[in-house]
């Protein structure tokens, strides 16, 4: 906990934007429900049909979100990451759901995510293959594209495997373009940066014009110490991504695992508060039938999810990298911080407790901007 306290340290505004990709969308960080870290690669569903990737899982989770509270505080995208293609494409070529496990096809469960007023996304992998195993776009992005926006598709997730990253900086852009092509207001969610080998420079500002989001580290696990390496990367590495993050184009430093397995109640508020702080996309992965009340009320947090959703879309900056001699002194068992809101001079004091666990905003008032503001 102390790694993660040291991060929550604090932030300082950032400078003005880039030129960020002009499709309109996702102006502050997107939220919603994705499937891998829960549900992975799933696919028996002979043996585990509540479990598998399978229409009946996204159908059910579309519910869960539509009347569960989860669209009212601002949760929208119902997301199927990797597992629900059919092994091979059609005869002329098309991607296909596995018909057993997505019988009705991906229109009908596209018809059915907006019937409950939200929306819908789906994975695809740059490459000959997905991650999984499945066809990749490769050869075929600019017909793929076209079947997505076909389908109703919302939002599309293109991940990294089975290609040359020497090539992303051509093939990326030119499937933002194909989605542009089509007409369709689609999310663009790419993993350019995640796969990037390290001794290569990351082309950081291309990234941010090119995608409306991007992972830049490994995946999350359900883990504790996967969100300390998390938060330790966007700190070490936040000079350059800040400058590159704002309305419309987001560092993703991966789903929100609150509701699984592992973490601590305490280690689950402290996630929730820092994605927020970091206006990181919040989205979900977790099995929203079976979601205990105490981890729905960290997720529908208004205040928390306010932080989040500032229209200004500045990411905070950790400016201290130790709690020693901190405000009172190492003993102290609260820690201030501020926000700067698109109000302007509004400033809300918020107190964390030592283990950041609660995150609560209080009456509005200025305060020394000496621990987070963005």
């Amino acid at each position: 906990m102390a790694k993660v306290l040291s991060i929550l340290a604090l932030l300082l505004a950032v400078g003005k934007f880039s030129e960020a990709l002009d499709n309109g969308l996702v102006l502050t960080p997107p939220m919603g429900w994705l499937s891998w870290e829960r549900f992975r690669c799933n696919t028996d569903c002979k043996n585990d049909p509540e479990n598998c990737i399978s229409e009946r899982l996204f159908m059910e989770m579309a519910e869960r979100m539509a009347k569960g509270g989860f669209k009212e505080a601002g949760y929208e995208y119902i997301i199927s990451d990797d597992c629900w293609l059919n092994k091979s494409r059609d005869a002329d070529g098309f991607l296909i759901p596995d018909p057993e496990r997505f019988p009705n096809g991906i229109k009908f469960l596209s018809d059915y995510v907006h019937s409950l007023g939200l929306k819908f996304g789906i994975y695809e992998d740059i490459g000959t293959f997905t991650c999984g195993g499945f066809p990749g776009i490769a050869g075929h992005e600019k017909q793929d594209m076209q079947t997505f926006a076909d389908w109703g598709v919302d939002y599309i997730k293109i991940d990294g495997c089975y290609k040359d990253p020497n090539t992303f900086p051509q093939v990326y852009p030119d499937v933002g373009r194909y989605i542009n092509e089509t007409g369709r207001p689609m999310v663009y969610s790419c993993e350019w940066p995640l796969y990037v080998n390290s001794n290569v420079t990351i082309p950081w500002v291309n990234i941010s014009n090119t995608c409306n989001l991007w992972r830049g580290y490994g995946d999350v696990q359900d883990d504790y110490n996967s969100l300390v390496d998390i938060a330790e990367w966007y700190a070490e590495n936040q000079d350059v991504l800040i400058p590159i993050a704002g309305p419309g184009r987001w560092n993703d430093p991966d789903m929100l695992i609150i509701g699984d397995f592992e973490l601590s109640f305490d280690q689950q508020k402290t996630q929730m508060a820092l994605w927020s702080v970091l206006a990181a996309p919040l989205l979900m992965s977790n099995d929203l039938r079976h979601l205990e009340p105490q981890f729905r009320r960290i997720l529908l947090n208004r205040n928390v999810i306010a932080v989040s959703q500032d229209k200004l879309g500045i990411q905070g900056r950790r400016i201290v990298d130790s709690l020693v001699n901190f405000a009172q002194g190492s003993n102290t068992s609260h820690r201030v911080l501020t926000l700067r809101t698109s109000k302007g001079k509004l400033v809300k004091k918020v107190e964390i407790l030592r283990k950041c666990a609660n995150l609560i905003i209080f009456s509005h008032f200025p305060i020394p901007n000496f621990v987070w503001n963005r």
